[in-house]
């Protein structure tokens, strides 16, 4: 816990001279800041997603940060993270000894990061939004703070020396993360994916950077591919005028020996 201390400012001051870093909506995440359990639930494009988040929040105690096994492998690297506060989990194998540590530490009030999409999407898109993030909210009886990281660049991917933007939306209370009927278990789990969805689509659409929001605009408005459709074609082509109609052949003249040989019939 010592190490987090010291290495939190470090990290910090190196990431703003590395990045530019600009924080909105602060006051969401400070009003689940309170004691209360909450989850924090970004979107994933880089490994850097949530040592920046974390810098960001800079929460004297420390945070709970949900990573791939594979992050570890490497003893610096897995050093650091555990440093962070990230725990190790197996994906895809169900670590239920460590999603019930980390449901028991999130109902004492520590939060915890979970990375919704359950790996980063390369391309900057929202991927496909898995269970594990309500599974822990639900059984914690935590808030849900969506929060989205933007990086501004083009491709939305993260580069050296570039803009960030990590923005904090309003959290989705406790209670529309619980599961109220286990019948409908499946069903209820698919309206909570879409709101978070929902909720960081409009977080990107709402702070996109000016390289970025162009495109998110076009993606969203048809009407430029309709007026496409609907612009008429170039000038007809006249139609092909008949051909003329053949005129009947002219009877051949007789010879002349033939002729008389008519008359004299």
């Amino acid at each position: 816990m010592l190490l987090y201390w010291i290495l939190l400012p470090i990290v910090w001051v190196l990431a703003h001279i590395v990045f530019r870093i600009q924080v909105i909506g602060r006051e969401n995440l400070k009003a689940v800041r309170d004691g209360r359990a909450y989850v924090i639930a970004p979107n994933h494009i880089a490994n850097l997603d949530p040592v920046l988040i974390a810098i960001t929040i800079f929460d004297w105690k420390r945070l709970r940060i949900l990573a791939k096994e594979e992050l570890f492998k490497n003893p610096l690297a897995g050093w650091f993270l555990r440093c962070m506060g990230a725990v190790s989990i197996e994906r895809g194998k169900g670590d239920t000894v460590t999603l019930e540590k980390i449901t028991n530490e999130c109902k004492n009030g520590t939060g915890v990061m979970i990375f919704p999409e359950g790996t980063r999407t390369k391309t900057g898109k929202l991927g496909m939004i898995k269970s594990g993030a309500f599974v822990i909210a639900a059984a914690a009886g935590a808030d849900m703070l969506p929060v989205r990281i933007i990086y501004g660049t083009k491709d939305g991917r993260l580069h050296l020396f570039c803009k960030v933007r990590i923005v904090f939306g309003e959290a989705i209370p406790a209670a529309d993360l619980q599961i109220k009927d286990q019948s409908h278990k499946i069903a209820e789990l698919r309206r909570m994916k879409n709101r978070l969805k929902d909720e960081l689509e409009a977080l990107l659409k709402a702070n996109a950077f000016d390289v970025q929001a162009a495109e998110t605009v076009e993606a969203d408005d048809p009407a430029p591919k309709a007026a496409e459709k609907a612009k008429p074609a170039g000038e007809p082509k006249p139609a092909a005028q008949p051909a003329e109609a053949a005129q009947p052949a002219e009877k051949p003249a007789l010879p002349e020996a033939a002729e008389g040989e008519t008359q004299g019939a």
